[in-house]
């Protein structure tokens, strides 16, 4: 596409190319003018860059009226836009503007339930090209796919998940973006990046800098991560815009909500048993050196442990430890005292991992959801709740992000990470507005265990403030 001379003189025209995920310019005659992230390639005798260096390439030669052919963007413009419409809550239409302001790129930070996705639909309203949105699960892949079909009122294609559809509306998973963006990344002038969190891992930060998009958003409840990160989403997205947290929207666009710790006690021989395997994992971990708390603690770990038959002992142990805590017998008789008093709400019930979760499923008669469920079977168990056919869905992980329950007014944490990221979006939630509303998030501690120090840190968030912590239940 060849770009209008506004004024000046006209030399040889510089050419901007898409090469499979980076850009090549030719024919600059004042190579200086170029952002530093344009290197030169002796081998093709030309400026390559990154694709994500695109719009600076562009603006770099508006800036200095140099004529340009731009070979490199094969994206549209939309033929319309919303076909349904809503007045934006006053913090949405906040958030857009600060986009706005930004050039079209950065970051917005909304709690869970606020209605970011329907941010992301103004903002692709606003910009008008094509668009591709990246999400990290399928089934929040099929809630965009069927979000931007009934807001826009045009096809819309799905990578990921066996399908493989581009349309100039195109949803995705971070995995098959990763995959494929060496071929789609010149196809969309926008992208919004979901639950944009998972962006600076190595693999997929690399999608992001093989796409050209000029226009880019990203959306999470808590983008912080403990590797620090985040602070890459400033290049592979743009600068944090708008945030507001969950204590702020509580009320007027959030559910009312408590949140309540329950430290439970464990029997004199369920606590025998945790000390004595704690005891065997932790002479390991100190003979060997090893700190824990460290970036790498973890993967060291469990790379020593498997070298030698000391080590496999201890790898057990840690594990039995962590099942005693986890799933206590103390813990599950008072996740059932909690479906008795709340067995006209609607409850989700949050484990570490999926044995707990299918244990109170069986003993509880209550449907399970892991990453084991086929998606058509996850609609029907989470359709049957909001309808009221069953009282409780029991989870691993699964349902931590994006997933719509707006019926759920009560999770029971079981048990958990130290992640305050994981915490934040199980409280979430439960916290979608509903007439006359109260949210509540019980969160159960086995007591004098490990518990205790991973229950301080993942609730040292101010969503956390907004209840009544306290050692028992009614």
């Amino acid at each position: 596409m060849r770009q209008p001379l506004p004024s000046g003189p006209v030399s040889a025209t510089t050419t901007i190319s898409w090469d499979g995920g980076s850009i090549a310019v030719r024919d600059v005659q004042d190579p200086s003018i170029l952002p530093p992230s344009c290197k030169w390639d002796e081998r093709t005798r030309c400026h390559r860059a990154p694709a994500v260096a695109y719009a600076e390439v562009v603006m770099a030669l508006h800036r200095r009226k140099l004529l340009y052919e731009d070979r490199a963007r094969a994206y549209e413009e939309l033929d319309g836009g919303l076909v349904v419409h809503r007045t934006p809550r006053p913090y949405q239409a906040i958030a857009l503007r600060a986009w706005q302001r930004a050039r079209g790129r950065g970051v917005v930070v909304l709690p869970t339930g606020a209605g970011k996705s329907w941010l992301a639909c103004l903002a692709i309203d606003d910009k008008r090209r094509s668009t591709l949105v990246v999400a990290p699960t399928l089934d929040l892949v099929r809630q965009w796919y069927d979000l931007l079909r009934s807001a826009f009122d045009m096809p819309v294609g799905i990578v990921g998940g066996g399908d493989h559809t581009v349309e100039r509306l195109t949803v995705t998973t971070y995995d098959s973006a990763y995959i494929h963006m060496e071929h789609l990344g010149k196809r969309f002038g926008m992208v919004v990046f979901d639950e944009v969190h998972h962006l600076p891992g190595d693999a997929y930060a690399m999608a992001a800098r093989m796409c050209l998009a000029p226009f880019r958003l990203g959306l999470s409840a808590t983008p912080e991560r403990t590797d620090g990160r985040h602070e890459d989403l400033d290049h592979l997205v743009g600068p944090l815009v708008h945030r507001q947290d969950i204590t702020e929207l509580t009320g007027s666009f959030l559910a009312d909500y408590d949140v309540e710790t329950v430290t439970v006690d464990l029997s004199p021989e369920e606590y025998e048993a945790y000390h004595l395997a704690r005891s065997v994992y932790r002479e390991f971990v100190f003979s060997q050196g090893i700190r824990m708390s460290s970036p790498g603690g973890w993967g060291e770990f469990i790379k020593r442990s498997a070298g030698s038959e000391k080590g496999r002992v201890a790898m057990n142990a840690y594990r039995e430890q962590r099942r005693i805590a986890f799933s206590a017998p103390s813990k599950l008789r008072y996740v059932e005292h909690l479906l008795h008093i709340h067995r006209r709400d609607r409850a989700l019930i949050f484990t570490a991992d999926n044995d707990t979760a299918y244990r109170i499923s069986r003993e509880f008669l209550v449907p399970v959801i892991t990453h084991r469920t086929k998606v058509s079977e996850r609609s029907a168990i989470l359709t049957g709740l909001a309808e009221g056919r069953f009282r409780a869905v029991a989870t691993s992980k699964v349902l931590n992000e994006g997933v719509d329950v707006p019926s759920a007014n009560v999770a029971i944490i079981v048990s958990g990470s130290g992640s305050v990221r994981e915490h934040v979006q199980r409280l979430g939630r439960v916290l979608r507005k509903q007439e006359g509303k109260r949210a509540i998030l019980y969160e159960l501690v086995s007591g004098g265990t490990s518990e205790q120090f991973t229950s301080e840190r993942r609730r040292d968030h101010s969503a956390y403030g907004g209840g009544d912590a306290a050692g028992d239940a009614g």
